[in-house]
């Protein structure tokens, strides 16, 4: 499935992409850059940048800091999930405190989450 996409926003996907945070660095080379099928960072969808996009599971993954728990930050994030649904994607919201404190166990919902017999403690072993 190809979705649709606002060329004016390619550039910033890409210096999003170039500055990544720490929270979505860690997720990505510790763990979804691991798993056996492509993995998009900052992917354009629509009007809208996702932190990671996989095609083959129809999920969105976004990580959220502090600002996302103010009340203008919520609505636009309710708005954004509902336009992604409607493209018939998944969307998966973790904090950056989830990625800090609890790793492992987003790691662990993940693999669940895309259906992975694997052992999540195995891909981490590096980090």
């Amino acid at each position: 499935m190809s979705l649709k996409y606002n060329k004016k926003l390619v550039k910033n996907a890409q210096t999003l992409r170039k500055n990544m945070t720490d929270e979505e660095k860690r997720l990505w080379y510790n763990f979804l850059k691991k798993l056996p099928f492509p993995v998009n960072r900052q992917k354009n969808i629509g009007n809208y940048i996702v932190d990671f996009y996989i095609a083959s599971k129809k999920t969105v993954i976004e990580l959220d800091g502090s600002q996302h728990f103010e009340e203008e930050h919520e609505n636009a994030d309710k708005l954004r999930d509902a336009e992604l649904r409607k493209l018939g994607l998944r969307v998966l919201r973790y904090t950056n405190d989830d990625i800090k404190k609890h790793f492992y166990e987003v790691c662990c919902e993940l693999a669940e989450a895309f259906e992975l017999s694997i052992d999540v403690s195995e891909i981490l072993s590096d980090e």
